[in-house]
């Protein structure tokens, strides 16, 4: 065996299995239950968080979209969490009757710690909840939304996340790039779990705890990537996170790619960070309990956003069938790349088959090559840039 045939060999170890575990997920997808009656014995009492720095050009979309709310009026209640904002956020959001709590910290800037803060003020107050729930303020809410929380409640759920989805914005190559790999990751691989009854994990836009919950495990996650940090402390907690993929939430992506940028660098810098940090305790954990549940965890840690591996695969086919063509390589090689490639282009269809996707969106996978492009730019820009720290808040459009 060469030394070239080595690293084909040694890559093909290391991507295929990622691959193909993805491919399974959405093969069970296909076979998963979506419920459409949520009958429960109780209705139970909601706090609706709206975290929100500096959301004046949004805010006022998200609280009207809670309007319509199929759930008794008297039994959530909505708060804006005010977090360092010096525009009229707080004004806007007092003005559609919620209530607004302010607050201000020179140093602990971040939704993680308008979290804590939040979490903290909510559970010691006269008022009884029984559970808190998350919402971005760029979201659109569904209108079953706490009719579901509710019936997950009621069957035992501690903690939910909920459908995590992107406001379609047809055109755009940009939002749709980003609307595909929402579909993939927050809709088709969780479905998938809920299979096999696997943890979801915490996406950060509608998050649904069980006071108790946070009670027993304060939020302690500050990092660039909180709400999934805070699904990685609660897992290995062994408190079980639950997908209801009835109700949804909808967020606004930025339009103009330029905005979306630091968004987007915040999001990989993070993803690093819990690599780093968890990645090695779920690995350690799945094997000395012996448990497929933390498997998938470590599986789903590691493996690379689905575009970032096709372009991977696509270069090493490449690469396989010019050292074929020069005679140093055996066919084989680029036939089974060729493969690999064709089963991530199937688990892409049966992805968006799954999600149920429309014509346009399917359309847009003719601009996934400019979005490859902009994410190795932003790649590039973020490596020279060095390690960022730092909270960055993502620019709002200005339409």
């Amino acid at each position: 065996m060469t030394f070239l045939e080595i690293i084909f060999i040694t890559l093909l170890i290391v991507i295929a299995p990622l691959l193909l575990y993805q491919f399974l997920l959405s093969l069970l997808a296909l076979n998963a239950k979506i419920l459409t009656t949520f009958g429960t014995e109780k209705n139970r009492r909601f706090a609706i968080i709206i975290p929100a720095h500096n959301e004046e050009k949004i805010i006022s979309k998200t609280i009207y979209s809670l309007s319509a709310l199929i759930y008794p009026k008297k039994l959530y209640d909505v708060f804006v969490i005010a977090d360092n904002c010096n525009d009229n956020t707080a004004d806007i959001a007092r003005s559609l009757g919620v209530t607004v709590l302010e607050r201000f910290h020179r140093t602990r800037k971040g939704k993680g710690y308008a979290l804590r803060w939040a979490f903290n003020r909510l559970l010691n107050t006269d008022e009884t909840y029984d559970a808190l729930l998350v919402v971005d303020a760029d979201s659109l809410i569904s209108g079953n939304y706490l009719e579901v929380m509710n019936y997950y409640l009621e069957k035992g759920s501690d903690v939910i996340q909920s459908n995590d989805q992107v406001l379609p914005e047809p055109g755009n190559w940009s939002v749709e790039a980003t609307q595909i790999g929402f579909l993939l990751y927050n809709y088709v691989k969780p479905l998938g779990r809920k299979v096999l009854n696997f943890n979801m994990g915490l996406r950060g836009n509608g998050m649904c705890f069980r006071t108790e919950v946070l009670k027993k495990i304060p939020w302690k996650a500050w990092s660039l990537t909180e709400d999934v940090e805070y699904g990685m402390i609660l897992m290995l907690n062994g408190i079980k996170i639950d997908f209801a993929p009835e109700a949804s939430v909808l967020a606004q992506m930025p339009i103009e790619a330029s905005n979306a940028e630091s968004q987007r660098a915040r999001w990989e810098m993070g993803r690093y960070q819990i690599i780093k940090n968890y990645a090695p305790k779920f690995l350690m954990e799945s094997l000395k309990k012996r448990s497929a549940t933390y498997l998938d965890v470590f599986l789903d840690l590691i493996t690379p956003p689905f575009v970032n591996v096709m372009l991977v695969i696509s270069l090493i086919l490449t690469a396989a069938v010019t050292f074929w063509a020069v005679g140093v390589l055996s066919i084989l090689y680029p036939i089974i790349w060729a493969l690999l490639l064709a089963v991530g282009l199937l688990y892409l269809f049966i992805g968006l088959y799954v999600a149920g996707a429309n014509k346009e969106l399917y359309k847009s996978l003719l601009r996934i090559p400019s979005y490859i492009f902009w994410k190795v730019k932003l790649y590039g820009k973020t490596i020279k840039k060095g390690k960022e720290v730092h909270w960055v808040k993502t620019e709002r459009d200005n339409q």
